[in-house]
């Protein structure tokens, strides 16, 4: 009876989770141009004008520049920061890992006033590579902590050993060290991306209308009325962030990558 229950209440907790992208799913195949749920209808032409239509496309264009862009930027910023304190076993290390955890541990509002203040004083607002460095900030704490739980699964006898054998501290991280990382290493880019993808304060802070993402798209798009081609976005998002995550849950044993082998080993 209590396992019966139990069942029950997690169905209902789905059923409860889900029916906004239902409800969403459903406005964004209406026949005619209205916001309706059920949908009055049945028509795909409102995803297809994310690709037809020119300003829906540039924002996706844009959306998905900034988003590979920043993504490889935070992992560039990582990488390197989680190596060092790998390898560097001090207390005064750990300050640097506060620093790449505490942007996005702030509230993203407060994040994106602090860019917005830098780059109008330092002359650059308004450029895109603001949006790109900004997001590369907020969202630098993903890959780094999924490459700090990488390096922690990684046996330093491994490491010792290839130094013995005369490998430079390059030659160890290209041949043991990058090998062992590679799926941490994807994952936090993974993260970064979905992520970036759908992050509108930091954007819209950083670069204001210079530059319309599918977000700052979707909320300029509110001004004029309310269209089905905001619902068929979000259900691309949200198909978009299920496939990569389900990739790197397929491929990159998405438990391990979260820390849980980790916990179990202790």
């Amino acid at each position: 009876m209590s396992r019966n229950l139990t069942r029950l209440y997690f169905v209902l907790i789905g059923i409860f989770l889900a029916m906004p992208i239902v409800v969403v799913a459903g406005v964004s195949v209406n026949e005619k141009q209205s916001l309706t749920f059920p949908p009055q209808g049945f028509s795909l032409s409102w995803y297809s004008a994310i690709f037809t239509d020119p300003g829906w496309r540039a924002a996706l264009l844009s959306s998905l520049l900034l988003a590979l862009a920043s993504a490889a930027l935070a992992v560039a910023i990582a990488l390197p920061l989680s190596w060092f304190l790998w390898r560097r076993i001090a207390p005064w290390a750990n300050i640097f890992r506060v620093l790449g955890i505490a942007p996005f541990t702030l509230p993203p509002v407060i994040t994106a006033l602090g860019l917005l203040t830098f780059w109008a004083a330092t002359g650059f607002y308004g450029q895109p590579w603001t949006a790109v460095i900004g997001h590369a900030i907020f969202f630098v704490t993903l890959p780094l902590v999924t490459l700090s739980l990488g390096f922690s699964a990684i046996d330093r006898s491994l490491v010792e050993a290839a130094a013995t054998m005369g490998a430079d501290d390059r030659t160890v991280f290209r041949t043991v060290v990058l090998p062992l990382i590679r799926p941490y290493l994807v994952s936090g880019y993974a993260f970064a991306f979905v992520l970036s993808l759908n992050e509108y304060i930091v954007a819209y802070m950083t670069v204001g209308f210079t530059m319309e993402t599918l977000p700052i798209k979707i909320f300029n798009a509110l001004r004029y009325g309310y269209t089905p081609v905001m619902a068929s976005v979000t259900v691309l998002f949200v198909a978009a962030a299920a496939l990569i995550f389900g990739l790197v849950a397929r491929f990159g044993d998405l438990p391990k990558l979260l820390g849980a082998m980790a916990a179990d080993e202790r």
